[in-house]
């Protein structure tokens, strides 16, 4: 009779998810484009990549790339994308498995982001200098020592590691049923709320609900939770010492940093720097994202660095 119950139980649990899941899906429609300017297809192993970019193509070339995350898009940088192409020719991709990109069911890895910035940088972009968050800070310094597409990094918090590797937590999350469930729960408005208060921004101030509308809607399109997947796991954390490759790099690096960043504190920020001979320039009142939370001052020293000709040797310590 217990036994009975139980599975009465679980699958009373799995249709309640099952039925959860489908409401979901219905509810969510076609997500829209994040950033104004043109929108592209870049065709890439069998992914239809979506970009957007603006600006005189004449005028040189920077390429955004957003930060991993959940509910991650190019969206990231709608605070500094129409300024900065006033002056610049910007293009900014939702990488594969994110934004309006196409999810499909892979198993992403590093070394597939890697190969995609190294690509799209060769195609689509000519001396560009890059603007990278996160892991994809790693990603743009692999790629720059597998064929130098850049003339310059300005890197936002870049991390190379962000925990250990559990195949079981890969595994679960891409299970179709309870996988798909967790993620719901994990990209509800009120986790995405949680998680930009604790980790994001300083304040609830420097975000809008338009902000947390637009991360739920690209967390529940198709295909969302694959890539997410192989994140939460560590899977998606290059198999490098980011301090060493940056180190190697022969082009300007830039690093910047939020000096109330929690999960990647600003420590991290200064050893990276002292160990690559960066500059470091720390935003106060800022986490994770100092471009969206002071895009005026950060615009401010992004066009300094992308217009400065000459700089001085050894590393050095800016504070916004």
């Amino acid at each position: 009779m217990k036994l009975r119950k139980l599975a009465a139980g679980v699958a009373g649990g799995l249709g309640a998810a099952a039925l959860g899941n489908r409401l979901l899906s219905w509810k969510t429609g076609e997500l829209d484009p994040a950033l104004e300017g043109e929108q592209g297809t870049y065709r890439w192993r069998g992914f239809d990549v979506a970009y957007t970019e603006a600006g005189d193509p004449d005028d040189p070339d920077v390429l955004l790339l957003h930060g991993v995350h959940a509910a991650a898009s190019n969206k990231e940088f709608d605070q500094i994308f129409d300024k900065l192409a006033k002056t610049h020719h910007v293009i900014a991709p939702d990488l594969p498995g994110f934004g309006r990109s196409d999810r499909p069911p892979l198993t992403y890895s590093a070394a597939l982001y890697t190969a995609f910035v190294t690509d799209f940088a060769e195609d689509m972009t000519d001396d560009a200098a890059c603007v990278a968050t996160s892991l994809s800070g790693a990603y743009a310094t692999l790629a720059q020592h597998q064929s130098s597409p850049f003339t310059r990094l300005v890197l936002v918090a870049p991390t190379g590691d962000t925990g250990p590797r559990r195949t079981w937590l890969r595994s679960l999350f891409r299970s179709p049923l309870v996988g798909q469930g967790l993620f719901n729960l994990l990209t509800s408005k009120r986790s995405l709320h949680f998680f930009d208060n604790r980790e994001a921004y300083s304040t609830e101030a420097s975000y809008t609900e338009r902000d947390v509308d637009y991360q739920w809607e690209t967390a529940h399109q198709p295909g969302a939770r694959f890539a997410p997947a192989s994140f939460v796991s560590g899977y998606l954390d290059p198999d490098v010492d980011l301090g060493d490759e940056l180190a190697r790099l022969d082009i300007p690096v830039t690093i910047v940093w939020g000096r109330d960043a929690t999960v990647s504190p600003l420590e991290e920020g200064e050893e990276l720097a002292e160990r690559a001979d960066a500059k470091l320039v720390v935003f106060d009142e800022a986490k994770l994202l100092p471009h969206a939370e002071h895009p005026g001052p950060f615009l401010e020293v992004l066009l300094d660095e992308l217009t400065e000709e000459q700089r001085e040797t050894g590393s050095s310590v800016t504070t916004q």
